[in-house]
């Protein structure tokens, strides 16, 4: 029981990379050499379908309060600081996110989005984000096209809300966000709105239900739309459904493959049956991954932990600080700066605010503005060394106009990935 205690009271106080907001910057980025996006999840405020299903009041705070450490090291439970337990039915908490977001050089929220043949739920942060102009943050969304069950609590098959697609109406999603895609702040990838799909591989006739969305909007004068999927669940290619690019979101898809390293560790609860995994591991794996043949956005988390959510059998990233965030972020930039079409040099962030899933950039008690701090010193060193030369450069001159310690990202092998790992962004 002591351990217990002294686990829950080191990651609940501050860690050796806390961060005040002093050391956060005041004033924005002068230039964006890549856009960093980072996934928004919009479950902080009650709605009628969770009062039923969870309990009267729940939000995404309910799983995070009462999650405890299950191992020695394992950083829970995590506890927000400075935004404190908000509710995303506040317009002035989504200007105060977008305040830190922005200083800290992030371009823009990819908001999850969830639309079920007309159905919207968890919608009233956009609703607030649409209505007023002055939240300066430009965004896009994602459809979380997944159908709804009770995964959380073990009853896998109990679908709570099922996604039905109907072949009459292709164009219903994309019809039911052009508010959306109107607003001057929608992301866009050379004047196309890009759309993201969470799992196209759910959709019954991908590519008829894509080429309808194309035909629509270029009818509704919004253009072609430039559609990405996420690649998880193993699903990685975009062109066998139609669409433009693919986004890496880590862990999904390489990381589970990781070593389960949970026997060699000290348990605090003999009963958990989680996974536990190495965050250096992930970041040396996806990093080390060659080119794809099609567009591919590459991805970063700042860490990852289901325990809220699946508790005793959560899988975790052990060893993730933000300084191996940072340097996974910057050779993420890296690879992104190698793509010819600027317009095209996009980061995804898994994520701003999934508390639940311990994937979040917003200050926590452990680390306090860590995460964001090290964020912006990342896109600072990018926009003044601008990283990569043109790619008609030689090997040679670009390793040589490389400070030492990014020289390890040019020999991509395991070993110079994993001591990048290790190095601080302080150097």
């Amino acid at each position: 029981m002591r351990k217990l205690y002294d686990a829950f009271a080191i990651n609940t106080n501050k860690g050796p990379e806390f961060e005040d907001e002093a050391s956060l910057a005041t004033t924005l980025p002068a230039e964006v050499a890549v856009r960093l996006i980072a996934y928004y999840l919009p479950q902080f405020h009650a709605i009628p379908e969770n009062d039923s299903w969870w309990g009267v009041g729940f939000t995404e705070w309910t799983n995070v309060s009462k999650t405890l450490p299950k191992y020695v090291g394992h950083q829970q439970p995590k506890l927000p600081a400075d935004l404190g337990f908000y509710d995303l039915s506040h317009v002035d908490v989504i200007k105060r996110q977008v305040s830190l977001a922005r200083r800290a050089g992030i371009t823009g929220f990819c908001i999850h989005n969830y639309w079920f043949s007309g159905r919207k739920l968890l919608n009233t942060p956009l609703e607030l984000f649409l209505a007023d102009p002055t939240i300066d943050m430009p965004f896009c969304l994602n459809w979380a096209n997944e159908s709804w069950s009770r995964r959380w609590d073990g009853s896998e098959n109990e679908l709570l809300v099922e996604q039905v697609y109907d072949p009459q109406d292709h164009a219903g999603y994309v019809r039911s966000i052009l508010p959306a895609l109107r607003d001057p702040r929608y992301i866009k990838v050379n004047g196309r709105p890009l759309i993201m799909v969470y799992r196209p591989s759910q959709i019954p006739d991908p590519k008829a239900m894509f080429a309808s969305w194309r035909s629509f909007l270029k009818a509704e004068g919004i253009g072609d739309p430039y559609l990405v999927m996420a690649q998880v669940f193993d699903d990685n290619d975009p062109r066998p459904y139609g669409l433009d690019a693919a986004a890496a979101f880590p862990p999904h898809n390489s990381s589970w493959l990781a070593k389960n390293d949970r026997a060699h560790l000290e348990l605090l609860d003999n009963r958990f049956k989680g996974h536990v995994r190495s965050y250096e591991e992930v970041a040396s794996d996806v990093l080390e991954k060659p080119d794809a043949e099609y567009r591919q956005f590459p991805g970063v988390m700042p860490g990852w932990d289901n325990e809220a959510r699946k508790p005793g059998r959560g899988t975790s990233f052990y060893g993730a600080t933000p300084s191996r965030y940072a340097a996974w972020l910057y050779a993420a930039a890296q690879k992104a700066l190698r793509i010819e079409d600027p317009q095209e040099r996009l980061v995804f962030i898994n994520a701003w605010n999934e508390w639940a899933e311990g994937a979040i950039l917003e200050p926590d008690r452990h680390n306090g503005f860590g995460f964001l701090v090290k964020t912006r010193a990342v896109v600072d060193a990018i926009t003044a060394s601008r990283a990569l030369p043109a790619t008609s450069a030689s090997a040679d001159s670009r390793n040589a106009a490389r400070p030492a310690w990014r020289h390890y990202l040019a020999n991509r092998s395991r070993s110079a990935l994993r001591r990048l790992l290790h190095l601080s962004m302080r150097r």
